[in-house]
């Protein structure tokens, strides 16, 4: 139990150091409470390791009703409800599901003709699989809405290069994901989950979250519970689309999270398939960007079947547009 708790206090330690400054105060001081607190340490140390980060433990005791204040009232929370906290906890996940994604993947998928079967892997509640029901404001760009005119989320976006395409809202014709543990976008755990894991001091992520996931419960996406790394689970999931109908398939963040031996698998599940491929990833993660890129590229990647088009913000807040032969649908 003492090399448990060392590895908590280390990890919350390093989270309070060098992630969370600049994006959460209040997270930046719970995590160093927790770094100098034995007891903390201990109940945490309860949970599976891969179920310790503190987003996910911090989202989920907020979730849980434990208010939004300084370290020693949430240390008093957790004392309070710590079976209940470590029992939730070891059911969730980390499935940031930011509909904002979608400015950074609308630029490659103005690039596609239509009409398209969507396909998300790591789809968590879908909020990226409704690109076409939400409204965008480039800066330095077009803005653009639905043909019922601006939608209850307006995505903001910088946009930056030269010889960008055409943007355009896709024509999607059917929408699925595939995802280890699916949420509900109708269900109000699921909802308030989703919620909670808006760090606090991000302003507008959870109204933005929130209006997508009243879209996405107008009309939710099929999302097979499944791991999409094993063959039969993505041929199911494309078996589903229909053929008259080009199959694009989105992995926007997903990569970085699945280990590298079922990466692997996935990309060439992936290749083999008939189907376009968008992802945002790391330039370093994989090999299959042609021309290849490094890490000197900067920022994320999004690619089109392999193709480098766009250094981009991995959340969406901006695009660099870097494929000068990429500006008309194809």
């Amino acid at each position: 139990m003492d090399d448990e708790r060392t590895a908590v206090a280390e990890r919350y330690a390093r989270f309070a150091r060098d992630e969370a400054p600049g994006r959460s105060d209040l997270y930046a001081e719970w995590a160093a409470g927790v770094a100098a607190d034995d007891e903390v340490q201990a109940t945490l140390a309860r949970l599976p390791a891969a179920r310790r980060q503190p987003p996910l433990v911090f989202a989920v005791s907020r979730m849980l009703g434990a208010p939004e204040l300084g370290y020693e009232t949430w240390r008093a929370w957790v004392s309070g409800h710590a079976d209940e906290l470590i029992a939730e906890t070891g059911r969730r996940s980390l499935q940031t599901n930011e509909p904002q994604r979608c400015a950074a993947l609308l630029p490659a998928l103005s690039l596609i003709d239509g009409p398209i079967a969507l396909l998300e892997i790591g789809a968590s509640a879908g909020l990226c699989l409704y690109p076409d029901r939400y409204s965008y404001r480039y800066r330095g760009g077009p803005s653009l809405d639905p043909p019922g005119g601006a939608s209850p989320v307006v995505l903001s976006c910088e946009l930056r290069g030269t010889h960008p395409p055409r943007l355009r809202l896709p024509d999607i014709v059917w929408r699925a994901g595939v995802d280890l543990t699916p949420l509900n976008p109708r269900d109000a755990g699921d909802r308030r989950f989703l919620s909670s894991l808006v760090w606090p001091g991000e302003a507008g992520r959870a109204e933005r979250i929130t209006a997508a996931l009243d879209i996405a419960a107008e009309e939710p996406a099929p999302i097979l519970a499944g791991d999409a790394t094993e063959p039969d689970t993505l041929a199911a999931a494309i078996a589903a689309a229909p053929p008259d109908a080009v199959l694009v398939i989105t992995t926007p963040g997903v990569l970085p999270h699945i280990p590298r031996a079922g990466r692997e698998r996935l990309l060439t599940a992936i290749a083999a398939a008939r189907a376009r491929w968008v992802s945002i990833d790391p330039p370093a993660l994989h090999d299959r960007w042609r021309p290849p890129v490094d890490a000197a590229w900067g920022g994320f990647v999004l690619g089109l079947d392999g193709r480098p088009l766009a250094a981009v913000d991995p959340l969406g807040a901006s695009v660099e547009w870097r494929d000068g032969a990429a500006a008309h649908p194809g």
